[in-house]
């Protein structure tokens, strides 16, 4: 058996890895070494929403499985919630641990886990700046032990490092492409329970372009994305004021297009709630620009400094406008330069605001 790697070596090894998907193999053959587990799904997140998103990697667990567990995330769970855990001082959580060793509190075990012959389930938050990059699931089976307070530990200090390399990917550019690929708006209806009902040609081409993942079969052959899903479910769940905020979330095609994904629940004539729409369509520049900039990870000041250039400011009208000194703003300006790898004005507005127009179509 290969030696158990330590903390930083794993974090170099998964900084390696060249995309999202390769970085969760990486970690997550890494990650089994040091702490054992029998299945788990690993989740990048939109970090203004929360939600899932591409790319997922269900391991041995049934591709339906993780949309009916998500379900009970969204509908029936009250410990350890994804969305809690957020905003928790500690992001890493083990469901046995949590509840002193009565699982059976959770709806979620005994609906779902128990039933599956799972013991333990510790899951995390990858997240940094406050914001979540990605949702983590370990599950253990029956005759294992829970997970321990070390292995919580470990896994925590990794939620960070691992974070902050899902969010560099969105510096990456779009592939070149020479089809143009669908420009209109693609719809796909879902019904209570989840079940697509109809959808439009143009959705049908955007669930073309999405990337592998796990789906959900459907009545009218169209395997729908987890994601696409979820996003349904949400629409659903805060219809029904169980969850806040909006059912939204961006990604990236096959070829690296950003594409946004939104939901809303439909209601009838005496206000019951009807089906759930989802909306697919080319995302803005204004949607994908706030990813590139925390992924270069700029300072709040430097974003102020960066959308003054991007206006055609001078350094001096800068400086009068955001109240610093002239010399104060030039020496913002270089650290952006030197986080971007630019040497004008004009690449920086180029790299953060043009490069990926292309990608985005006519809506930006």
């Amino acid at each position: 058996m290969p030696p158990v790697i330590g903390r930083d070596e794993l974090i170099r090894r998964v900084g390696r890895a060249g995309t999202p998907d390769a970085m969760f193999s990486t970690l997550a053959a890494q990650l089994r070494r040091v702490v054992p587990y029998d299945a788990a799904v690993w989740r990048a997140t939109d970090p203004e929403t929360g939600m899932m998103t591409s790319p997922i990697l269900a391991e041995n667990i049934e591709e339906r499985s993780c949309a009916v567990y998500w379900r009970y995330e969204l509908f029936a769970e009250r410990i350890n919630l994804f969305r809690d855990l957020v905003q928790a001082p500690d992001p890493v959580a083990g469901l046995w641990e949590s509840t002193d060793g009565h699982p059976d509190r959770s709806p979620l075990y005994t609906g779902f886990l128990a039933p599956r012959g799972v013991h333990d389930e510790l899951r995390a938050v990858l997240r940094v700046d406050g914001r979540p990059h990605g949702y983590v699931s370990l599950f253990r089976l029956n005759g294992r032990n829970a997970f321990g307070t070390g292995e919580r530990r470990f896994v925590q200090d990794l939620a960070t490092p691992v974070a902050r390399t899902l969010r560099s990917y969105a510096k990456q550019g779009p592939e070149p492409t020479t089809g143009g690929g669908p420009l209109g708006t693609g719809l796909l209806l879902f019904d209570a329970d989840g079940s697509l009902i109809s959808v439009n040609d143009d959705a049908r081409h955007y669930l073309d372009e999405m990337p592998d993942g796990p789906t959900i079969p459907t009545a009218l052959g169209i395997p729908v994305p987890l994601w696409v899903h979820g996003t349904a479910m949400r629409a659903r769940a805060i219809a029904e004021e169980r969850e806040s905020g909006t059912a939204r979330i961006r990604l990236r095609s096959r070829t690296g297009r950003w594409l946004v994904c939104h939901a809303t629940c439909l209601r009838g004539a005496d206000g019951s709630l009807g089906p759930a729409a989802v909306v697919v369509e080319r995302a803005p520049v204004s949607e994908v620009t706030p990813l590139i900039v925390q992924a270069y990870e700029l300072s709040r000041r430097e974003l102020e400094v960066t959308r003054c250039v991007a206006r055609g400011l001078s350094t001096g009208r800068i400086a009068e406008e955001l109240h610093l000194s002239p010399h104060t703003v030039r020496d913002h300006i270089k650290a952006v330069f030197e986080k971007l790898g630019v040497s004008s004005r004009g690449e920086l507005v180029g790299k953060l605001f043009t490069e990926y127009h292309d990608s985005l179509g006519a809506a930006g």
